[in-house]
């Protein structure tokens, strides 16, 4: 009888694992989310976070993440989500905005370690931009997370300088593996594009060779989210654009798993 229990006991505990996935892997959104501001001109975070549910995100880049701000109702969006999803949401003020803050956010099914922000070197002054970083226990593993949103202005040299900054940022953390995450403001043949790539990779392309166009949401015809992601320690397995029209971007969303 009790080989006979071990044995029941050892199947049900193999379908439960084949149906929660491998311990190993864990998917990534980045989504600029537009203050929780639809195509529709109405802002609604329940919508954002029913995305973010049904696209199964384990850890969420949030760019452009309202606290406190009169547009928004004075509400704390990063606060709303994570309880909207059951994750712990991380919230880093950038940029003062009508009697509030505006920043980036992440929201994280896993511990968070450590947790910092850095203001960029700015050329333009209208609009402070950032980086967030967080460190990780990912299923026993340790990782180092940054969400970002660059510079807009046209031409390169502002986000050629956030580029600089962000490379040290990942030196000063080349032993653990590292995603960083965010709004880029520019494609992929761009030259804040291949300065990114002298030090991390590009994970669409790894696994998908579609445009990945993300911006506008409605009809996008550019991609200008992304997951940069050291090699070394972890792989892409799938990445795909979820359809929605939930904020005037869609987000991005790469499964991974530890080599």
């Amino acid at each position: 009888m009790k080989i006979k229990s071990l044995l029941l006991l050892g199947f049900f505990v193999g379908v439960i694992a084949a149906f929660s996935g491998s311990a190993e892997t864990f998917r990534v959104m980045t989504y600029n989310i537009q203050h929780g501001e639809g195509l529709d001109k109405k802002i609604d975070i329940l919508r954002i976070a029913e995305v973010i549910k049904r696209e199964q995100a384990d850890i969420v880049a949030l760019e452009e993440v309202d606290k406190g701000v009169r547009r928004t109702d004075k509400r704390d969006l990063t606060a709303e989500l994570a309880e909207l999803t059951g994750m712990t949401g991380v919230f880093f003020n950038n940029h003062p905005y009508q009697g509030g803050e505006y920043g980036n956010a992440i929201l994280s099914r896993f511990p968070v370690l450590t947790q910092t922000n850095l203001h960029y070197q700015m050329l333009h002054t209208n609009e402070q931009r950032g980086a967030m970083q967080l460190t990780l226990d990912v299923r026993g593993q340790k990782i180092f997370f940054v969400c970002t949103h660059v510079d807009f202005h046209p031409g390169e040299e502002e986000r050629l300088l956030n580029v600089t900054e962000l490379k040290k940022i990942a030196a000063d953390h080349h032993d653990l593996p590292t995603i960083v995450c965010g709004d880029f403001n520019s494609r992929p043949d761009s030259p804040t594009h291949n300065a990114m790539a002298e030090f991390l990779t590009d994970a669409w392309p790894l696994v998908n060779q579609d445009p990945g166009f993300t911006f506008r949401s409605d009809k996008p015809d550019r991609r200008i989210d992304y997951e940069w992601i050291t090699t070394n320690s972890i792989t892409p397995l799938k990445a795909w654009v979820p359809n929605t029209d939930a904020s005037d971007h869609r987000p991005v969303v790469i499964e991974y798993k530890f080599k």
